[in-house]
């Protein structure tokens, strides 16, 4: 899967209404590993090229995933929807900036 396609994904996030926890957590799993998986792609098809760039990006997912669990597990939440509601935004905006990181190498 090539680091375009995964932009579907932004879009069913973006109209998704999280049921549980449990969907958002696939959720996270589902689209930063392919993410990681379109990395490793890129860097199969351009073994010629730095591949710095590229591990920086896939170190930038698993931060960003660690800080997405994190925020998942927090227990001092006051409005748990609305919490749930900004996880799945920053999941979809830091997805963003990943894909076209991405998408710039």
């Amino acid at each position: 899967m090539y680091p375009r396609e995964l932009k579907k994904y932004y879009f069913y996030l973006k109209f998704h209404t999280m049921a549980n926890i449990r969907d958002l957590k696939k959720d996270i799993n589902y689209v930063l590993g392919d993410i990681i998986g379109a990395t490793l792609d890129w860097q199969k098809d351009n073994p010629d090229k730095d591949m710095k760039s590229s591990e920086k990006i896939i170190d930038e997912v698993i931060d960003t995933f660690d800080d997405l669990i994190a925020k998942i597990h927090a227990k001092d939440v006051e409005n748990k929807k609305q919490h749930f509601k900004s996880i799945g935004a920053e999941l979809e905006e830091r997805g963003r900036k990943l894909i076209d990181k991405l998408n710039a190498l």
